[in-house]
């Protein structure tokens, strides 16, 4: 392959599996249908058609990060099944190259009855790799694993996170040009998956990634791209904020169900840019335009509210710019179409991947004793708080009216980008956003 071709790609691809209402049609489909072929009977078939996949055109270019999303059972873990090989596609035509490494499942290339040690190896020859490169990654293997004495007991004594330790582990010392990884990372302890996105990252710089996971602001972190999987076709391939933001509303109507219905919200225009700040930036940080874009927001609603107005003022100085450190009020109202037993009004910062930022909602100010509105009443919220200072780049408010619960509710208007945010000038240098120091002092002293 070239450097130009795609490092995966697929035409028509789908996978069938035949499915038996009992052990006796299995036995039947075996036996009885040749039987007919040869006396010259119709066909007969004691077995139905289940499509795990079907339908799926793709194509990933080298150095490409594709998340794959998708409810349970819409297909994900076959496809990588597909691509790694352990699958082949019932039709339809599929091409991979370079050397796949994946993390599919907990156990997946292991045996239980081999040590950990013994199973790197295993694994690794797995791989291509030979005993020799091997021994000279075992010491580095070994170390990301961290699982100690553990190394030289039988897998089958292993709990799931120190499966995932070793697995992984192995898979990022073999040099693979594409990395497949599963939702096996969910049982790993806080340090590890850390240590793993880390490597992550870093192997994005060189390699493929395919990433499957129901985080969604994972897969908005870590891939340009994303393909939401349904009933076993593509139901839609794009960026990752856009097909994530889609599958969320899929989501909320799942939960929801037939009693509530979802309508989506497109832009009606392109989404409009924030004014160029009109101040000049102060010495310790950037400035923040904001910009009203209620009319063009993506997002869903229910008919049951609606929101009116989302608005951030500065209540240090009166200037629509903001530079970070001062006290701000964002402004939410709504109006109720239909009797809401607890309504809430909530916000959040987003960055330009969709990463949840901050936030808050009224559900903070119940204390025990909910509200309802009445069709046709007007709900304002005002939360007021010290605006951080943000890196260089464009943000999102997303906002919502609600109503229920804080883990079971219906979000009746859900606006993506209620409000936009352009930070330009900035000196924030460390993380998501920034602090401002009263003092940063160091000292030497010779002892």
């Amino acid at each position: 392959m070239s450097s130009d071709d795609p490092v995966i790609a697929l035409k028509d691809v789908g996978k069938c599996y035949r499915v038996y209402d009992s052990p006796k049609d299995r036995l039947r489909e075996f036996v009885l249908p040749p039987l007919r072929r040869r006396l010259g009977l119709g066909e007969r078939h004691y077995a139905r058609a289940f499509w795990a996949l079907r339908g799926l055109c793709l194509e990933v270019k080298r150095g490409e990060s594709l998340g794959i999303i998708g409810p349970n059972g819409s297909g994900k873990s076959t496809l990588l099944q597909l691509l790694c090989g352990t699958l082949t596609p019932t039709e339809g035509e599929l091409r991979t190259g370079g050397r796949i490494a994946a993390l599919l499942e907990l156990g997946a290339g292991f045996n239980p009855d081999c040590t950990g040690r013994e199973n790197v190896y295993l694994n690794a020859a797995l791989y291509g790799l030979t005993t020799a490169e091997t021994d000279a990654r075992l010491d580095a293997i070994l170390a990301f694993a961290d699982i100690g004495a553990f190394i030289d007991q039988p897998v089958k004594t292993y709990s799931s996170g120190m499966y995932v330790r070793l697995a992984f582990a192995v898979i990022a010392h073999v040099d693979a040009d594409v990395l497949v990884i599963d939702e096996a990372l969910a049982v790993g302890d806080a340090v590890f998956t850390q240590r793993c996105m880390r490597f992550i990252r870093q192997f994005r710089e060189r390699g493929t990634l395919l990433f499957v996971s129901h985080d969604l602001a994972a897969v908005q972190n870590l891939c340009e791209r994303a393909l939401w999987l349904n009933a076993g076709r593509p139901e839609r391939l794009g960026p990752a904020r856009a097909v994530a933001e889609a599958y969320l509303q899929f989501t909320q109507q799942a939960v929801y169900g037939d009693a509530v219905g979802v309508e989506e919200l497109a832009p009606q225009e392109p989404l409009a840019a924030p004014p160029d700040p009109a101040t000049p930036v102060i010495d310790y940080g950037g400035t923040v335009a904001a910009a009203d874009n209620l009319a063009a927001a993506r997002g869903w609603q229910t008919g049951g509210a609606k929101l009116l107005e989302v608005a951030i003022d500065n209540l240090d100085r009166r200037e629509p710019v903001f530079r970070g450190g001062e006290r701000v009020r964002v402004t939410l109202r709504a109006r109720a179409h239909e009797r809401l037993a607890r309504p809430i009004l909530g916000f959040l910062v987003r960055d330009r991947l969709g990463q949840d930022l901050f936030g808050e909602n009224t559900l903070a100010i119940d204390d025990g004793a909910p509200r309802s509105a009445e069709p046709g009443a007007v709900l304002q919220a005002q939360f007021t708080f010290q605006l951080p200072m943000l890196p260089n780049g464009d943000y999102a408010v997303m906002a919502s009216v609600a109503d229920g619960e804080l883990y079971d509710n219906v979000q009746h208007h859900y606006l993506h980008d209620a409000c936009l945010l352009r930070v330009s000038s900035s000196r924030v240098r460390w993380g998501l956003v920034g602090v401002t120091f009263e003092q940063v002092a160091m000292s030497i002293r010779d002892e």
